[in-house]
């Protein structure tokens, strides 16, 4: 009988934090927890400061709690520990007049931009045929046009400022292959990987570089409750949902890790990619 090999631990990053980000501000949108509180955070340590959008409400459209305005206390609390100036605001991404408000806003009393990480978003779970037009429509309109509002908004201050930067957006491994049970949020994420190329393109005379990112599972507390009896009963689709590193799923700090490598100058020749940090699912 062989014995199987054992799985180490996964190493846990103890290198000290770079300052790559001084004198540098960062608009980051869904800010109040998650991936958008580790990236606000990150940042904020190594130098940043902040502008921080969130929605701090529930939605209808999803089974898990939204952020609230405790959430987004939080996350001002953290960058204030740090020593950063942090700016937020409670606003829903889509609507453009308030994003490009709350974005002015933040330029007013931080003096710059820098650095756009257009994080927000929601998920939910469904067969294709199965997902309803309020699903739909929230799904598109939160992660789709709520990114490009986010980069609309952001954009001319950027290019007028004339310093170049970096635009990030979160997008996911669904950007890149069609993971069952997502087509709404497949659909939306595969427009904001396209929606990156693009602008990577058309501002990189500016240099304003424009990325993707794309995790995979995010230990963030919002369990999709409805996808996994399905997942769990069809094992030809949950195979489709399994990475190749044993950790299983990644922290919100290693998705932050990510994007301050991609934002900073470290990065200053990468522009128009798609970055997974997925524990190895897109190359299965």
């Amino acid at each position: 009988m062989t014995t199987p090999h054992p799985v180490p631990e996964a190493p846990v990053p103890n290198t000290p934090i770079a300052r790559r980000f001084e004198g540098k501000v960062a608009f980051i949108t869904g800010a109040a927890r998650g991936q958008g509180r580790a990236e606000a955070v990150r940042l904020a340590a190594e130098g940043a400061d902040i502008i921080a959008l969130d929605i701090c409400a529930d939605l209808p459209t999803t089974s898990y709690a939204g952020s609230t305005p405790e959430d987004l206390a939080e996350t001002v609390r953290l960058v204030e520990k740090l020593d950063r100036r942090i700016v937020t605001s409670q606003t829903d991404i889509r609507d453009f007049d308030g994003v490009k408000a709350a974005v002015e806003a933040g330029v007013g009393e931080l003096g710059r931009l820098d650095v756009v990480i257009a994080n927000a978003g929601m998920t939910s779970a469904a067969r294709a045929w199965e997902i309803d037009a309020e699903h739909w429509k929230a799904t598109i309109d939160i992660n789709l046009t709520g990114a490009f509002h986010t980069a609309k908004a952001a954009i001319p201050i950027m290019i007028e400022q004339a310093t170049g930067g970096s635009i990030t957006f979160t997008s996911s491994v669904a950007g890149l292959v069609g993971l069952p049970m997502l087509a709404d949020y497949v659909s939306a994420k595969h427009g904001v990987t396209g929606l990156s190329k693009t602008l990577a393109n058309e501002l990189a005379p500016y240099r304003i570089r424009v990325n993707s990112v794309h995790p995979f599972g995010v230990a963030t507390g919002l369990q999709m409750t409805e996808l996994h009896p399905v997942l769990d009963s069809n094992p030809q689709l949950g195979v489709l949902y399994m990475p190749s590193l044993p950790d299983g799923i990644s922290q919100a700090d290693d998705i932050a890790a990510a994007v301050a490598w991609i934002a900073s100058d470290e990065a200053r020749h990468v522009t128009g990619i798609q970055l997974p940090v997925d524990l190895g699912r897109t190359n299965r």
